[in-house]
């Protein structure tokens, strides 16, 4: 179902707080609190809102320096990377990838220096030829339901 340019809005607003009253969320948006309702039920009939949910402070990351690490896996060493990775407390969840780099580790430390003590440990991992790292500034979800 293509969405029209005001389901968009209704749909980026209930992301931002799904909880606010109709009628100031039709303020907002500038139409009729029925009209809301209306596209609100026909998006939810759709499956184009699937649900609403909480969110609690467990849900937010908690850590000051979080960022991803690409890898780049030598020969057939995967397993043996994916391993040392898991190994590590600091990474939170390693993916695999196609393009130039095999694996994605998501890592996270309190401080930068402890973050740099990840990475030396990361790159003597054996069968890792080379690594990326990118700093997370900022991070904001699109609440979805679990599939």
């Amino acid at each position: 179902m293509a969405l029209e340019p005001l389901d968009e809005r209704i749909l980026a607003a209930l992301r931002r707080d799904a909880r606010q009253p109709m009628s100031s969320l039709a303020a907002t948006l500038g139409i009729a609190r029925a009209t809301l309702r209306a596209r609100i039920q026909k998006l939810e009939a759709s499956g184009q809102i699937l649900g609403y949910q909480a969110v609690l402070p467990a849900d937010l990351p908690q850590s000051a320096v979080r960022g991803l690490v690409m890898v780049d896996v030598e020969g057939r060493a995967a397993d043996r990377v994916m391993a040392g990775l898991l190994a590590l407390a600091s990474v939170g969840h390693v993916h695999t990838t196609n393009g130039r780099f095999d694996m994605i580790a998501e890592i996270s430390s309190e401080s930068l220096a402890a973050f740099d003590k990840i990475l030396h440990r990361i790159r003597q991992i054996p069968g890792i030829g080379s690594t990326e790292t990118h700093l997370l500034l900022q991070s904001r979800t699109a609440r979805r339901l679990p599939a």
